[in-house]
């Protein structure tokens, strides 16, 4: 059946996928968001729900910093207070960082490379509802104590820990079965949901980049921020595989017996496993972690200090270069997070000097990024606040980071509040900085409104004044004695002041956030668009397009002759050519699906179905089972439903001028 021409898909006939059931393409309101393949929109519902994880994790953190306002308080209990700092940190890093850089690559790499949606569409959506699937399954564990607590819910083993307890990096005993409950089982299940949807997320945007280039768009015309969601993708498929195989090994330690980190196999006879090789493959995947949550930071900061300084990136070619470097390199360093295990001097100086080499492709960037403002017409927008805040944050974290490469400053630090405040002013200083600029620079693109530039500068001052305050002293109390995982502390330490300053500085930062995103939420709300194509006078295709983007993004496909094409026929008369293509029968889209959703459903009934079965309910393994069978199920149904599809019509005044003959780039312009 040939696709059918409309002005609006509401328009549609009731159409029918290769198995025979009806198309979605209908709909309109929450079943059209439930099967849309739209990247933008699925780029705006990874938005919110990093955005909401945010806040989980930030009262997460308050009440571990409450906990820890005053010596010897008993706000919450001992096991609480390691259930806290595990859900944050898994929850920061998983639910919060990455799937908010995933939002920023869902809406604006297709426009800026010049296609009109991501290279498979349903990937696309199943990476987003198997993401939700692992979120949900990582925080339906408060349920099940919430359950326990009222006595509904009772696990065979008797064991309480029934939230994650074992700490972010699960480390080997904590994981143990004997010593810890389904809270685990929990964390194990919900990371393997978590890295299917990011290894799917990455083969697309890979395909993506590579294949739906933008005509002229070479691989050096790329906007710096689709470069660095390049590399990250490549990260997520080389790095996630050793989390994966941990992971697969410590669930079968805790379900089966086997002995690959145990050390007690039964009672008190010798497990034979090895606690360390955890380590290893935890780090192996750790360390690329943090530069798949650093690098689309970097290439936001890229796309923003060159529109606010209003002159190109400076060194692009360089930029370019060290984040691939950086992305490489950040596979050769893990185990300077195991200078305290005890490598021997060989491993030690080798990771040593592997570490302080790795410090060259970050510097290098700063450098450019310096060169970049240096006599610019810099304007000091909300977003270019927060930029220039991630570029000195990142790199107060890069020198106490420097400072690890040295072994015997790293055994004097290892596991005390100073590591604390190194990786939070990476991760918060740095990344969430990063984000928050990209928020504010691209909300008015997503949305075709601007958030509140007053409240932003407000929001951008508790931020970085509430950042500095809660972790810079921590930098001194790792130094006097304060180890991580301090659950309380005696009045005679000296801690408490400092303690106190940083719960302070928590609750200004928390306020920030929160205003930031309370800011965000009331500019969707609202019904008022107050800003035209291009507010901030940009440089790179999605800003030629209208704000809000429409659904088709391009009605005719731009022809790229240089670097920064919007930038340079705004500035330069170098016009963007669009291509030829007869628009008489409309821009074709894809057919929406239900298949996605539901095998992430599957996914989730999945994991619900093991955790059930390892806490002693009768018959959940018969629920797994139908999990995953449900998850084949659609992907099975969704192998022959067929693309489909239907031509929307194009207005005429969304027709971009189309010459004659686009004439090729001159030498001089492809060099921009």
């Amino acid at each position: 059946m040939s696709a059918v021409l409309v002005k609006d898909k509401t328009e549609l006939p009731v159409m029918r996928s290769g198995v025979g059931l009806p198309r979605p393409d209908r709909f309109v309101g929450v079943k059209d968001w439930l099967t849309t393949v739209d990247h933008k929109k699925i780029g705006v519902m990874y938005g919110a729900a990093a955005c909401f994880f945010f806040l989980v994790g930030g009262i997460e953190a308050l009440m571990i910093r409450t906990q820890l306002i005053k010596p010897m308080n008993h706000f919450i209990t001992a096991q609480l207070y390691n259930q806290l700092f595990t859900m944050h940190g898994t929850t920061m890093i998983f639910l919060g960082v990455m799937p908010l850089s995933a939002a920023f690559f869902n809406f604006v790499v297709p426009l800026q490379i010049g296609a009109r949606d991501v290279a498979f569409p349903r990937l696309n959506a199943f990476s987003l509802w198997t993401f939700f699937a692992g979120a949900c399954l990582l925080n339906i564990s408060w349920l099940f104590q919430a359950l326990n607590l009222l006595g509904v819910f009772n696990p065979i083993d008797g064991r309480t820990d029934i939230v994650p307890g074992g700490g972010w990096f699960g480390y080997a005993t904590l994981t143990e079965k004997p010593f810890t409950g389904i809270g685990t089982d929990v964390w194990i299940l919900s990371l393997q949901i978590l890295g299917v949807a990011s290894l799917a997320a990455a083969f697309n945007f890979i395909t993506t980049i590579i294949n739906l280039r933008a005509p002229g768009m070479t691989m050096m015309r790329l906007p710096v921020f689709c470069w660095m969601t390049l590399v990250t993708s490549f990260l997520i498929i080389f790095a996630f595989p050793a989390i994966t195989i941990a992971l697969a090994e410590l669930l079968f330690d805790r379900t089966f017996g086997t002995n690959f980190f145990r050390v007690m196999a039964s009672g008190d006879s010798a497990g034979g496993g090895q606690p360390i090789f955890w380590q290893h493959l935890f780090w192996v995947f750790g360390h690329p972690e943090v530069y798949i949550l650093v690098l689309p930071a970097m290439g936001i900061v890229s796309e923003v200090l060159p529109t606010f300084s209003r002159k190109p990136l400076f060194g692009y070619p360089i930029i370019v270069f060290s984040g691939a470097v950086i992305g490489l390199m950040g596979f050769a360093v893990w185990s300077h997070h195991m200078f305290a295990t005890g490598l021997g001097k060989v491993a030690t100086a080798a990771f040593s000097l592997l570490t302080m080499a790795i410090a060259v492709p970050t510097g290098v960037k700063i450098f450019n990024w310096v060169g970049t403002l240096w006599g610019g017409r810099i304007k000091y927008t909300v977003p270019m606040i927060f930029s220039l805040g991630f570029v000195w944050m990142f790199m107060l974290g890069g020198f106490s980071g420097i400072m690890h490469a040295a072994a015997p400053a790293d055994a004097e630090q290892h596991d005390s509040y100073f590591i604390i405040a190194h990786f939070h002013y990476v991760l918060l200083g740095g990344i969430l900085l990063g984000l928050l600029s990209g928020i504010y620079y691209w909300v008015p693109k997503i949305f075709g409104k601007m958030m509140n530039q007053k409240l932003g500068y407000w929001v951008a001052g508790l931020v970085i004044i509430g950042f500095n305050v809660t972790f810079g002293p921590m930098h001194y109390l790792g130094l006097i004695g304060m180890t991580r995982r301090t659950y309380t502390y005696l009045g005679d330490k000296g801690w408490g002041p400092w303690n106190f300053v940083c719960t302070m500085g928590a609750y200004t930062l928390g306020l920030g956030v929160f205003l930031c995103f309370a800011d965000m939420v009331w500019t969707v709300l609202s019904k008022k668009r107050n800003c035209g194509p291009d507010p901030w006078g940009a440089r790179t295709l999605e800003w030629s397009l209208p704000s809000p983007v429409p659904a088709y993004n391009f009605s005719r496909l731009p022809i790229v002759s240089c670097r920064d094409a919007w930038w340079m026929q705004k500035h330069h008369g170098t016009p963007i050519e669009y291509d030829n293509a007869d628009l008489s029968h409309g821009v074709h889209m894809p057919s929406q699906s239900w298949m996605p959703l539901g095998a992430g459903f599957g996914f989730f009934i999945f994991g619900i179905g093991i955790v059930l079965m390892s806490a002693g309910v009768p018959y959940c393994g018969y629920m797994a089972i139908s999990g995953l069978t449900t998850t084949v199920f659609f992907i099975y149904l969704w192998a022959l439903e067929a693309p489909g599809g239907y031509h929307l019509v194009v207005p005429d005044e969304a027709t971009p001028p189309t010459p004659p003959q686009p004439s090729r780039a001159p030498a001089s312009a492809a060099h921009h």
